[in-house]
């Protein structure tokens, strides 16, 4: 079955050398190239008519180059990583109406037809400033753990709220047990991949942090707090993890020696 053609995006990878467990991870050589570049591959892949890295660091600006992919040398003292986004779309002149992936410098196996989903999920919904995906929690671990970040959805699979905690919490089922999940309990998994309107990029930095994005520590619910509407598309299985640590990095080099 042939794909749905994408529609036109630009793809911005802001990319750090700072890492406090891999420092450095953009420019680690997978397969002969940075791990920044094969990122890049994977959103040309995707459709993209337009890839860009977004860093603030001169040796990741020279590696890229070198493979022939421009680069947004933005300031470093972003608070956050859509604050650098903003400033990479005002340097390439993007119009409001343009649609922006981001796609992070540590997912080289990143699935191509998931970023051209975000630009199609956001290509669809004219009143939605950004889109982004989830997929549902199976797993009672998960649904349990701080560090998976939930999404809660309304009718039309527009984000209501993002939360650290256990939402919805079945109240009647985990009184009893907490060992399993109802089988019909619309739990899931916010995936950290979006995909903005140029118009809401140029807004942000200039919106307040909202209280319950500083407990939280998800700056997404900043939109969802001065009233920004976010699209979610659900995908069903867990996405490819990026990398972290030493460890994913020996796991990544692995499977890109296999598909030579």
């Amino acid at each position: 079955m042939p794909q749905s053609p994408a529609p036109a995006f630009v793809a911005l990878i802001p990319a750090r050398f700072a890492s406090s467990r891999l420092p450095g991870k953009p420019l680690a050589d997978i397969a002969g190239r940075p791990m920044v570049v094969r990122v890049a591959e994977r959103a040309l892949e995707a459709g993209a008519t337009q890839v860009a890295v977004a860093t603030d660091d001169e040796r990741i600006r020279a590696a890229v180059a070198a493979h022939g992919i421009p680069v947004c040398m933005t300031r470093a003292d972003h608070a956050t990583g859509t604050d650098r986004l903003a400033e990479a779309a005002a340097q390439l002149g993007l119009a409001d109406d343009a649609i922006v992936v981001n796609v992070q410098g540590d997912e080289p196996l990143l699935e191509p037809a998931l970023i051209r989903a975000m630009a199609q999920t956001l290509a669809r919904r004219p009143d939605a400033a950004i889109a982004t995906a989830c997929h549902p929690i199976t797993d009672v671990a998960e649904a349990f753990s701080p560090n998976v970040v939930k999404v809660v959805l309304d009718a039309r699979g527009d984000a209501m709220y993002f939360s650290r905690a256990t939402i919805p919490w079945a109240r009647d089922a985990f009184a009893q047990t907490r060992d399993r999940l109802p089988a019909d309990l619309p739990l899931y998994r916010h995936y950290g991949l979006y995909a903005y309107r140029v118009a809401f990029l140029r807004a942000y930095p200039g919106l307040a942090p909202a209280p319950v994005e500083r407990f939280e520590a998800l700056e997404q619910l900043r939109a969802l707090w001065h009233g920004y509407r976010i699209a979610v598309a659900i995908t069903h299985g867990t996405p490819a993890p990026g990398v972290d640590t030493a460890e994913d990095l020996a796991r990544v080099r692995a499977l890109y020696a296999v598909v030579r």
